[in-house]
């Protein structure tokens, strides 16, 4: 066995163990392992650390790794695999170790050399089949039901696999995880821009990418060209990746150049590219990006699965495709089209097709994006968690505490125009038709607040006083926008149109105390932070005292609410605005809240209203703040006491599940579960870390988490829900989907959260 040359030191967190290809050494699986581990880092270290025992080539041939690899194996020495199983059980931090398994990286026959490690290792194990064979013969059969004995669980990427394992391998079914190949998270955008950046603005790109070998059948492709090429000129096919290594060793490059021959002699010289690189997954990315159309050639029908196939449909790009296994079950005729082997009239009919119908071209490539979303690497390493977390109470007990995403002001960035925050967001693309609202800015303003006074915990750039003077900027903005939609009746108007006029049409049907009461507490938040500059501060301030000048109290318990957080907050340095003083004005903003609580709660329903609808944990966390500014005792006794409460409708068996929009939750009907939204996870986060503070109980930290966590994958669908690669949060969750689409009042809700964590040392 090799050991690494550097010294092997193990911290006291739980260790996960990877056995594998990887990288630097040119393989597939090896990329798939560098990006699984990737991700299960982003998502759970340092509470769980990811670790690779590399397969080499041979006993010779050496890469330079990264720290993450403790151990290199010869893959053609079976002792080396006994040797280091008994290393890693004398690990005593690494607590389950994932085999990635392709049949061409372990020696032995069908790769049985695996076997012996397995056998000789005590861990938990778990088995990810990277191609799943149909028809197997008696040894192949043998081979893999004996892995499959000696493994805990076993992973394949398509139902097809976990099929085809039930009925020919004869492998229990309750042993078997689906879980797809993963994709890298990237917004949807056309292919204008990386097009003109590789300079192929004035071509339509088709592309395949991979490691080149006889097996990859581009040879039809490109014999279905001059068709196409009559149809459509100004087409380029790109071809991208090096020749495989394996090949390369045994026959050089005679299939590339078997290639290249046939352009010369097809004179599509001008529209085919070779580009002879093995490219890093961003390089890949790129040119993805920049095509319009994927071509996917493998001439095996029984190839279980396809990184690059992956990639492109996550890339919302749409595919053509031989009919392999992973082809036949995710490219259907909404997302792509599938094409004979060997068939170059297949290839050309399928490109034309596409190539006149932009229309189809763009929606096919949307139905590709929208559809992978699950498949994303975040979502992935969830579900690998999730199926470790199952062989291992160790991970189990450690895996709830997942890594908390740094602070990314992106998207609210993005979406905030010199007028405001934009409503709506098409994907992550601003949406301007949709225009601008007083509740979108005012949660926007309290972010930006909250950012800028924490910049030194916030703020990681290079630069952060740039970024600072950016959110002063913004914050300018916001309060630009409010000072903007205050009217003559002292009142605040929520609805904008995008031509930045009233739309009094909306203000005059919708109930606009909730709007009001959310811009009193933004105001207060920017007038009593002492970090923010006096201008900027008195600016809020007189517009609080504009606004409070003419005073009424709300009939809507949750403006009630917003209002009575917003003058916790000025209580801290003023104690009367226009004449009145805000003690006595919280004293009456809490005792309506009591009131109402009083008029409808009764034993079984421990609640302010006779429903619950959105944003509810605001309630409960009103009073609890009103207790620590005022004393009074019921305040908290009834803030508790409906917190409670609405905790117990709303965390199942660990997971959040804030209250349905389709329906609410009335006091003598079943509460429905979606539409899920971002701004009622946020309030409850919020709340959760008022009680924490306040009372000092460990269980509310504990559950503030598990709130935390809807974001990350812990909810009803089991999907992430905020975009680490934009920065911004998902509209919301329906019955078995997500809406993609990013505005302004999930991605403000949702760093409100985040901003609440780090409020409490998070």
């Amino acid at each position: 066995m090799i050991f690494d040359t550097r010294p092997l030191k193990l911290k006291e967190n739980t260790k996960i163990v990877y056995l594998s290809t990887f990288p630097p050494r040119e393989c597939g699986i090896a990329t798939f392992t560098a990006d699984l581990t990737a991700a299960m880092d982003d998502l759970l270290e340092p509470a769980i650390e990811s670790r690779v025992v590399a397969v080499n080539i041979d006993d010779i041939s050496r890469y330079r790794y990264s720290k993450k690899v403790i151990f290199q194996i010869n893959q053609y020495s079976r002792q080396e695999y006994i040797e280091t199983a008994k290393n890693i059980n004398a690990i005593k931090e690494v607590k389950l170790v994932n085999v990635q398994h392709e049949f061409g990286i372990f020696s032995g026959e069908y790769g049985s050399y695996i076997i012996s490690f397995l056998a000789a290792l005590e861990k938990p194990s778990v088995v990810t089949f990277h191609s799943v064979l149909p028809s197997p013969a008696d040894k192949l059969k043998t081979t893999v039901r004996l892995i499959a004995e000696k493994a805990s669980g076993l992973v394949v990427m398509t139902n097809l696999s976990r099929e085809i394992l039930i009925s020919e391998y004869a492998i229990s079914g309750e042993k078997i995880s689906v879980i797809p190949h993963g994709i890298h998270s990237a917004p949807y955008a056309s292919s204008v821009k990386p097009k003109a950046a590789l300079g192929f603005s004035r071509k339509v790109i088709l592309f395949t990418f991979g490691l080149l070998s006889r097996g990859k059948g581009i040879e039809y492709v490109i014999e279905a060209l001059p068709k196409v090429v009559n149809a459509c000129p100004d087409i380029l096919y790109i071809v991208l990746g090096a020749t495989h290594p394996n090949v390369l060793k045994e026959e050089g490059e005679s299939y590339r150049k078997f290639l290249i021959q046939k352009v010369h002699d097809l004179k599509l010289s001008s529209h085919v590219n070779f580009y002879n690189e093995y490219v890093s997954v961003d390089e890949l990315l790129y040119f993805l990006r920049a095509a319009d159309i994927y071509i996917s050639t493998s001439l095996d029908q029984n190839q279980a699965v396809s990184g690059t196939f992956s990639y492109a449909l996550g890339s919302g790009r749409p595919v053509i495709s031989t009919p392999f296994a992973q082809a036949r079950e995710l490219s259907n005729s909404e997302a792509g089209i599938l094409v004979n082997f060997r068939d170059p009239g297949s290839y050309s009919e399928a490109i034309i097709k596409l190539l006149k119908d932009p229309s189809l071209r763009e929606q096919f490539g949307k139905n590709a994006y929208f559809r992978t979303r699950n498949m994303t690497w975040e979502n992935v390493a969830l579900e690998y968690s999730k199926l470790f977390s199952k062989y291992s109470s160790d991970i189990a007990e450690v895996s709830e505490h997942k890594k908390i995403p740094r602070v990314n002001l992106n998207h609210i960035l993005r979406l905030t125009d010199s007028f405001g925050i934009i409503q709506f967001a098409r994907l992550s693309l601003p949406d301007i038709s949709s225009g601008y609202t007083l509740d979108d800015n005012a949660r926007a303003m309290i972010v930006a607040c909250l950012c800028y006074g924490e910049s030194g915990r916030v703020l990681k750039a290079v630069y952060p006083d740039k970024q600072k003077s950016e959110l002063l900027k913004r914050i300018d903005v916001y309060l630009c926008f409010i000072e903007f939609v205050l009217g003559e009746d002292c009142m605040f108007c929520n609805y904008v149109r995008p031509d930045r006029s009233i739309d009094d049409k909306l203000n005059k049907k919708d109930n606009l105390d909730d709007a009001n009461g959310r811009a009193i507490w933004a105001l207060a938040v920017v007038a009593a932070a002492d970090y923010m500059p006096e201008a900027v501060k008195n600016k809020a301030l007189s517009l609080l005292k504009k606004r409070l000048k003419i005073y009424k109290m709300f009939e809507s318990p949750r403006s009630t609410a917003f209002c009575a957080k917003g003058i916790c907050l000025l209580l801290r340095n003023i104690q009367e605005i226009e004449g009145k003083n805000l003690n006595g004005l919280l004293v009456t903003h809490c005792d309506r809240l009591i009131s109402l609580y009083r008029g409808v709660s009764s034993e079984g329903w421990q609640w302010f209203e006779k429903y619950m609808t959105y944003s509810n944990a605001v309630l409960p966390e009103a009073l609890i703040l009103g207790h620590k500014h005022t004393g009074n005792t019921e305040y908290l006794d009834i803030g508790i006491k409906t917190l409670d409460f609405l905790i117990g409708k709303t965390f199942i068996n660990g997971i959040y599940a804030p209250i349905g929009q389709d329906g609410w939750h009335h006091k003598d009907g079943e509460r429905r579960y979606f539409d899920q939204q971002p701004e009622d996870v946020s309030a409850m986060v919020c709340a959760l870390a008022t009680a924490y503070s306040i009372t000092g109980k460990d269980f509310y930290k504990k559950l503030m988490h598990e709130a935390f966590n809807w974001f990350l994958g812990d909810n009803s669908l089991k999907q992430v829900v905020y975009d680490r690669a934009t920065g911004g949060c998902y509209d919301g969750l329906g019955e078995g989907y997500i809406n993609l689409n990013q505005g302004a009042e999930s991605t403000t809700s949702y760093l409100l959260a985040r901003l609440s964590m780090i409020s409490q040392g998070i």
